[in-house]
C-alpha cells in the first residue's frame, strides 16, 4: 500500500511537470505542439518516471529534485515511440489503444514531434535547479541511453534482424540497447541526485 500510494504521487508530479514543460497548443506552429502533447499526454504507466523516483528515494533524494530527471525520460521515451511507429520504422498504425502520431497527423509532422520531444527533454536538464556538475551527470547518462549506444542503436539492430534468427547473445545486445539502456539511465540518474557513490552506483545497474 505504502508503494501504490508513492506511485500515485510520482505518477501526479511528473504529469505536472510534463503538462508545464510541453508547450500549449494554441502557441505556434500549433500543429506541432498539439502533435506533442498527443505523444506526450496519451497516457502509459510512467514507468520510467518512476523508477527515477524510486531509485532517488532509496538514495534519500530531494523529491522535488526528481521532476525534470522524470519528466526527461518520460519525453525522451516518447520520441522513441513516436519515430519507432513511422512507416520506415514499424509501421504501426495503433499505439496505447489510439492512432499512432503520423496517422492522427501526418508523417513529418510526427518526425519533426519527436525531434522536438528530444530537444524539450534535454532542455529541461539543462535548466534544471540543480548543481552544474549533477545537470551534466544527468545530460551525459541520458544521451548514452539515447544515441547509438542506447536506444539508437538497438533500434537499428532491430532493423537489421527482422525477419532473421537472431542467436541468444545478439537478441539480448538488441534489447539492451534498445529497452535497457533508458531503464538503466532512469536508475541512474535518480540516484545521482541523491548523491550517490560509485559503488552504490554499480551495484543500482547490476
Amino acid at each position: 500500500m505504502l508503494a501504490e500510494a508513492a506511485f500515485a504521487r510520482w505518477r501526479q508530479r511528473v504529469e505536472a511537470r510534463l503538462e508545464a514543460a510541453l508547450p500549449d497548443a494554441g502557441q505556434a506552429p500549433q500543429t506541432l505542439h498539439a502533435a506533442m502533447r498527443y505523444a506526450v499526454l496519451g497516457g502509459g504507466k510512467r514507468l520510467r518516471p518512476l523508477l527515477v523516483y524510486a531509485s532517488g528515494a532509496a538514495i534519500s533524494a530531494d523529491e522535488a529534485l526528481l521532476d525534470a530527471p522524470a519528466a526527461a525520460v518520460e519525453l525522451i521515451h516518447a520520441f522513441s515511440l513516436v519515430h519507432d511507429d513511422l512507416p520506415a520504422m514499424d509501421d504501426d498504425e495503433l499505439r496505447r489503444g489510439r492512432p499512432t502520431l503520423h496517422v492522427a497527423f501526418d508523417e513529418a509532422t510526427a518526425i519533426l514531434a519527436g525531434d522536438a520531444l528530444q530537444a524539450l527533454a534535454f532542455g529541461l536538464l539543462a535548466d534544471a535547479p540543480a548543481d552544474a556538475s549533477l545537470r551534466v551527470a544527468w545530460l551525459a547518462a541520458l544521451a548514452d541511453a539515447t544515441g547509438a549506444a542506447g536506444m539508437c542503436g538497438g533500434q537499428a539492430l532491430d532493423m537489421a534482424g527482422t525477419g532473421q534468427r537472431l542467436a541468444q547473445a545478439d537478441l539480448e545486445q538488441l534489447h539492451a540497447l534498445k529497452t535497457g539502456a533508458l531503464i538503466r539511465a532512469c536508475v541512474r540518474m535518480g540516484a545521482q541526485a541523491g548523491g550517490a557513490d560509485a559503488a552504490t552506483l554499480a551495484t543500482l545497474d547490476d
